[in-house]
């Protein structure tokens, strides 16, 4: 005889009970509680499902839009989560999860993450976070200290200002970015005579006023997509980021900076800001910051670094070097997401003068007053989860020596990884790791030479080949579940800017090993024989056999 389920039924005690009293030990959300807190990355390996299931599939269990009128119990919706949500999520964890910014985590950011939680704080305001907006000012200290370097006198001064800040928190560097711009913007444009300041009267008064017919962003080819939001945003206009060529190793051409800042200023465009960017998104390269220091302040323009994903390789005595310059810049965007090994959710930036973040200040009168040290006034979002507690706790528990281990590790195993594509007959290294991101492909050595001895025409039609098994190995490799890298499209010099779809993997998780790597090595080199694609590789080979036996013959 079928068990009768159990019906939950909502009342005034039942809502009480829902908020106050915890789950049975015996309970599953609290045996689950258990085992994550026991073992989480054991507990992702038990319930992430290793092939993956269409997504088309997966919205079927999620296709109810009508919101139930009774209530469940916990323990039946928990299963579900286990069922249908957990087992179709993505395990980011995982030693062999490359292709992506997202880490493992350490063990101790779960225990912790439930204190946040618990407490609920809003760190809009000090009336609902009290300790939590000293520890956020203090965050923001740690890490201009990381960057800037000042004496103690200086965060003595301006840490706990009422009427300043360091830096503002975000949810990412996305809105981190934003943020910059945003306070580069209104210092580009600010209040003087009978101009109130753009952020007071807008963009048509403040360049009528100032005589300006438009504004500008510069950057590279590499910058962020969240530049182009920033630009949306802030009225600037996607049209008016002007992206700069790249050189062979991806850093922003400045003989092309320069070139394009004298265009734009005798065209009468404002130069708000030049953002230099430290650890591109696609191959993790370093702009020449110090000369784009040089030109910023050249051209009169606010130099903003966005260092979301290198900005930690400061920690390194031996790679800081790489971001030579950084402390030059007048903001830094950083992601305790990525490399401070933080759960999603949390960045932030830094500005090099504490005065600079008034120029976006807001205030209201039951809230965030003037004089009060909230830092909700300085900040895009509103409402916001103290995130800073777990960046705290990663900065005190892991330390300067714990984080500089973890990007030396990165950035070794990189190297070596490079060295082994670069060993393979089958492999193509397309950019080498300056970081730890690197990109390569499927490309036999003979493929290779076929390439570079093609005529344009010739190269192009290879290249398309090449670009299908690219996407197809990476694709099947996904769906396998082993191992995830990511791709992209680069246009590489060696071939003349033409486009090449690629491999693109992420060493940060330390956990991920070099036989692993060889693995995923391994399991690509199958998947280029299999059947499905054997069409595409046969007339990959004659395209090259052709080139090859041409070249001979001239």
């Amino acid at each position: 005889m079928p068990q009768q389920k159990k019906l939950a039924f909502a009342s005034i005690k039942s809502m009480y009970r829902v908020f106050t009293v915890p789950e049975a030990p015996d309970s599953t959300l609290s045996q689950i509680d258990k085992n994550i807190s026991r073992n989480l990355a054991g507990f992702l390996q038990d319930h992430i499902v290793a092939v993956e299931k269409d997504l088309s599939e997966v919205e079927k269990d999620f296709s109810d839009p009508k919101i139930p009128d009774k209530p469940i119990f916990v323990s039946e919706q928990t299963q579900f989560l286990l069922d249908k949500l957990v087992a179709q999520s993505v395990h980011t964890a995982s030693p062999s999860f490359v292709g992506h910014m997202t880490s493992a985590l350490p063990y101790f950011m779960l225990p912790l993450s439930k204190i946040m939680i618990a407490l609920n704080q809003n760190l809009v305001k000090t009336e609902t976070s009290k300790a939590f907006t000293p520890m956020e000012r203090q965050v923001m200290g740690m890490l201009h200290s990381l960057v800037y370097e000042q004496d103690s006198d200086f965060y003595n001064r301006w840490m706990h200002d009422a009427y300043h800040a360091l830096g503002s928190m975000a949810s990412g560097g996305t809105v981190a970015n934003i943020t910059a711009l945003w306070a580069a913007r209104n210092l580009a444009f600010p209040a003087e005579g009978n101009f109130k300041g753009i952020n007071q009267q807008g963009f048509f008064k403040a360049l009528r006023y100032y005589g300006y017919e438009g504004a500008a962003v510069v950057v590279s080819k590499r910058g962020h997509y969240s530049l182009s939001k920033a630009a949306d945003l802030l009225g600037i206009g996607r049209e008016n980021l002007v992206a700069i060529d790249t050189d062979a190793d991806n850093r922003i051409q400045l003989d092309q900076l320069r070139k394009k800042c004298i265009e734009l200023q005798s065209k009468k465009i404002k130069i708000i800001s030049i953002v230099g960017i430290a650890g591109t998104t696609e191959t993790g390269n370093v702009d020449p910051l110090e000369e784009l220091a040089e030109i910023a302040r050249e051209f009169k323009a606010h130099f903003h670094v966005d260092a979301a994903w290198g900005g930690p390789t400061l920690f390194s005595r031996r790679n800081k070097h790489l971001l030579k310059g950084i402390e030059k810049a007048d903001s830094v965007t950083l992601d305790a997401h990525k490399q401070l090994y933080v759960p999603m959710g949390s960045g932030l930036v830094i500005f090099k003068d504490p005065t600079k973040l008034s120029s976006i200040e807001h205030h209201a009168q039951y809230i965030i007053r003037k004089g009060s040290k909230d830092l909700g006034s300085t900040t895009l979002e509103g409402s916001r989860p103290g995130m800073a507690m777990l960046i705290h706790s990663g900065l005190r528990i892991i330390g300067r020596e714990g984080y500089e281990i973890l990007i030396d590790q990165g950035i070794e195993k990189a190297s070596a990884f490079a060295d082994l594509i670069e060993q393979n007959e089958l492999f193509e290294l397309i950019t080498k790791p300056e970081l730890n991101i690197l990109t390569y492909r499927y490309c036999p050595n003979w493929a290779q030479e076929a390439l570079r001895q093609a005529p344009p025409a010739q190269r192009e039609r290879i290249n398309t080949h090449l670009n299908r098994i690219t996407k197809y190995i990476q694709k099947t490799q996904r769906e396998l579940g082993k191992a995830f890298v990511s791709r992209t499209r680069l246009e590489p010099q060696i071939y003349q800017g033409t486009p090449c779809v690629v491999f693109r993997v992420v060493l940060a998780n330390p956990l991920t090993t070099i036989d692993i790597l060889e693995e995923i090595l391994s399991e690509q080199a199958e998947l280029a024989k299999d059947p499905k694609i054997a069409s595409e590789i046969a007339a990959f080979e004659r395209l090259c056999n052709h080139q090859t036996s041409h070249t001979k013959a001239s």
